[in-house]
């Protein structure tokens, strides 16, 4: 064979070799692995286009020996194998043009762990932790946690890899699914399965797919930055920036206030509407208004302040304000987290009638005066000391609304929390790995829009379930814990409690309530082992036959009035209603004003009987309706009732 023969042969060999594709499979598909145990599981990759892929599990000679598949044009391909009863360790075979033998596979109950910060929660960070972690060698326990990732689209992989559970692996892994899966795992014996797919800080919408998310006519917005990123890519600073000059320039000229100077110190506002102030446009008469709002109010000046330089202090403003004191501008901000103070000269303060008129715009979310009534003052420079609040009924008139406009020009960026971000990112690479259900700790980022979250959380449910593809798999989740959310007494934290209690009328899902858990200082209470614990109960007993467990605390059920009281009636009694630690605590009744006072609360029987000497004539109750109540109604079982209440108000 001649020399040049032999280097034809070795170019055309090495040309076959790198034309062929190896078998490849997505990260959550590896070594140490747990495979959903009784049925068929997907295996799938990628290989060339019409390449046969055969895929064998080391248990499967006492089924069928394997199954094989062929790459479709876009080289993917997928079987279905079917897993013993829990067991291994296990091999699995993937055989193409290559073959690849995963090792120290596991069959069990795999659960995918999902959130934001309260199930991302490390280990490292809970109550004793060191002591914890020193013990956690649990070698039937696999750990696999999904890397951060954001997409526009969805995407095939992530990145991650399976490893046993030990001190060293579960240091940085979810808190709440650790506990969760250690408590299955000491009750059942069998291997467990743990994804931990979260992301701190993140809403709802960011974790459901497209499709679903458009359904609710809610979000167009934010699809539409993410449809102009994927056709246009995002901006320069200077096209940006003539982009926002052109919108402002036609939001100029739709503003009426300007052209009839709202601000002019005789102007007669007596046509306005009143807003108590400060509050936000959202927990006030303009919820969901985003635009142009003018804001006056009349002060009365005393005579010892006649000609001398004040001060306005007005707190922070959502988003930018311009400011006037008796028609002349004293000041302007853009930010809407900036402390407005501004300087009166003292010719423009008289004795008596003073007006400020404060123009707000809001291109989106909140909009208002948002700081306590005490960041809003008036008072002679250098003497804090005398000042007049500003607090109060303040006359108002919106002059421009940005529904009527195209969006703002933003500086374009895709973030965590715009829709579908997290579904496409971090759900999307998981599909259709066979799993038994999910454990859910997330809510907090969506306090304010409660009634949207009553219908986008099952939607977001489903939309797992459907895309699955293993029916209705068992859903549970944790009910937000009371913090002081700015305002502790407010409710609003309470409403989203309310919307993940109503969540129980779905199939197939269940509540841990942490009312008593919670650490109304720190939005991260440490106890993740109750928390654990209490998703786990749910397993247990729906989904692992542990008949005769307790796995509720009290939840309302339906009210009787009986005279001047009220009688509430409870689902997951469980051997009784307690009361811990004295009498029940944090239960307030209203009649038809719909003002509600401290309530009395007695129990009886199963029921619990409401009363106050100053509602004679019942019409509701509520029960730990604020951010930060920390109430005492248990069942016998030791588990906490959730907040809730009867009225629709």
């Amino acid at each position: 064979m001649t020399k040049m023969i032999r280097v034809l042969l070795a170019v055309l060999l090495f040309a076959s070799v790198v034309a062929v594709a190896d078998v490849k499979l997505p990260a959550v598909i590896g070594d140490s692995m747990v495979l959903q145990r009784g049925g068929e599981v997907a295996i799938w990759g990628w290989a060339d286009a019409g390449e046969e892929v055969k895929v064998r599990g080391s248990w499967s000679r006492f089924f069928d020996g394997g199954k094989k598949t062929v790459a479709d044009a876009d080289g993917k391909w997928q079987v279905m194998l079917k897993t013993s009863g829990a067991g291994g360790p296990y091999t699995v075979t993937i055989t193409g043009n290559n073959e690849i033998v995963l090792k120290d596979i596991l069959v069990g109950e795999v659960w995918v762990c999902s959130g934001q910060s309260n199930m991302e929660w490390p280990m490292s960070k809970v109550d004793n932790a060191e002591a914890e972690i020193a013990v956690a060698n649990y070698p039937k326990i696999r750990l696999f946690t999904v890397a951060k990732n954001i997409n526009p689209t969805p995407v095939e992989d992530c990145t991650g890899s399976w490893a046993a559970c030990t001190p060293e692996s579960v240091r940085d892994f979810s808190a709440v699914g650790y506990y969760f899966g250690k408590k299955l795992q000491e009750e059942l014996k069998i291997p467990v399965g743990l994804i931990n797919t979260s992301w701190g800080g993140t809403v709802a919408e960011s974790w459901t797919k497209r499709e679903v998310i458009e359904e609710f006519g809610e979000f167009e917005d934010k699809l539409k930055v993410i449809d102009d990123v994927l056709e246009n890519g995002i901006p320069t600073d200077a096209e940006l920036a003539q982009q926002i000059e052109e919108w402002q320039k036609v939001a100029d000229a739709l503003d009426v206030g300007v052209g009839e100077n709202w601000q002019a110190e005789v102007f007669d506002d007596s046509a306005w509407g009143d807003m108590q102030t400060p509050k936000l446009w959202d927990s006030a008469e303009l919820k969901g208004f985003d635009g142009v709002l003018w804001n006056r109010k009349t002060i009365e000046i005393p005579p010892a302040w006649n000609g001398k330089e004040l001060v306005v202090e007005l707190g922070m403003i959502d988003d930018d304000d311009i400011t006037w004191f008796n028609g002349k501008e004293i000041g302007r901000t853009v930010h809407y987290r900036a402390v407005r103070k501004y300087d009166v000269p003292a010719d423009l303060v008289k004795e008596g009638k003073n007006i400020i008129a404060v123009k707000i715009t809001d291109s989106g979310w909140g909009g208002g005066f948002h700081s306590a009534p005490d960041a809003m003052k008036i008072y002679p420079k250098g003497k804090k000391d005398k000042a007049i609040s500003l607090a109060g009924m303040w006359k108002y008139k919106a002059s421009v609304n940005f529904r009527k406009l195209p969006p703002k020009p933003v500086k374009t960026r895709l973030h965590v929390n715009m829709p579908t971000m997290l579904y496409n990112g971090m759900i999307s690479p998981l599909l259709p790995y066979g799993i038994k259900g999910a454990i859910w700790y997330q809510g907090e980022s969506n306090i304010g829009r409660d009634e949207q979250y009553s219908r986008l959380f099952p939607a977001m449910i489903q939309n797992w379930r459907d895309d699955w593809g293993r029916g209705d798999f068992p859903f549970y989740y944790v009910q937000i814990a009371p913090y002081k959310y700015g305002n502790p007494d407010a409710p609003a934290s309470a409403f989203l409690r309310e919307a993940q209690m109503q969540t129980l009328a779905y199939k197939n899902v269940g509540m841990a309530v942490t009312m008593d858990i919670g650490n109304v200082r720190d939005i991260h209470p440490r106890n993740k082992l109750d928390v654990g614990n209490r998703l786990a109960l749910w397993a247990l007993a729906k989904d692992y036959g542990r008949v005769g467990l307790a796995y509720s605390g009290p939840i309302y059920k339906s009210k009787l009035v009986e005279g001047g009281k009220m009688r509430l009636m409870f689902d997951y009694v469980n051997g009784g209603l307690v009361a811990k630690d004295g009498e029940l605590t944090h239960f307030a009744i209203a009649g038809y004003d719909k003002k509600f006072v401290p309530a009395k609360a007695v129990i009886d029987g199963d029921t619990i009987v409401v009363s106050s000497e100053d509602v004679p004539v019942p019409v509701a109750v509520r029960y730990g309706f604020t951010n930060s109540a920390e109430p005492n109604l248990f069942n016998k079982a030791g588990l906490p009732a959730s907040s809730f209440r009867t009225d629709s108000w």
